[in-house]
């Protein structure tokens, strides 16, 4: 029996997609300007943030923050005050950040996600592609080996329902 020969490429990953769409977006978003650096970023392009440090920065309007966990992680802990929520699954989570960039054109946007592991990947993807301004908070909301996490700093939350993350979102893509 001969095995079987197929043409047919294999699905993209979520990685490949996101890979991909975050190179094109970072190519549109950087042409028109010059780029943006989070004060104290690394030689990799962004900056790595505690959470109380960005908790902090947030409520005082210093940075964009940027929840990209799944809703479902949203419901179980809350989305950390002052953040918006961004499902980095989500078919317009570029544009969405895109739209952020471009709405608060001077402000570093932090990513925090459950432990730092998928905020570490997104943001280190994002600034290989020339995203400018991004902070990693890498502890994430519940901790990990970069720190306690948010929930156990016990700084505050709200909660994860759809009505309010539209809300949010919204109001923080028209300042």
């Amino acid at each position: 029996m001969r095995p079987q020969v197929t043409t047919r490429k294999p699905a993209p990953t979520r990685r490949h997609v996101l890979s991909a769409a975050l190179g094109f977006a970072s190519v549109a978003l950087l042409a028109p300007s010059a780029p943006v650096m989070a004060q104290g970023a690394t030689e990799k392009g962004y900056e790595i943030m505690d959470a109380q440090t960005a908790f902090d920065n947030a409520a005082n309007g210093e940075i964009v923050l940027v929840d990209i966990r799944t809703p479902q992680e949203w419901q179980q802990t809350g989305i950390g005050e002052g953040a918006v929520a961004l499902d980095m699954r989500d078919a317009d989570f570029v544009k969405s950040l895109v739209d952020l960039r471009q709405a608060y054109p001077e402000k570093p946007i932090a990513l925090i996600c459950r432990t730092g592991n998928r905020s570490g990947y997104v943001v280190s993807t994002l600034a290989e592609q020339g995203f400018p301004g991004l902070v990693d908070v890498s502890e994430g909301m519940e901790g990990g080996p970069n720190g306690v996490g948010w929930v156990n700093r016990g700084l505050p939350t709200y909660a994860g329902t759809e009505a309010e993350i539209a809300g949010r979102l919204q109001a923080a893509l028209n300042p």
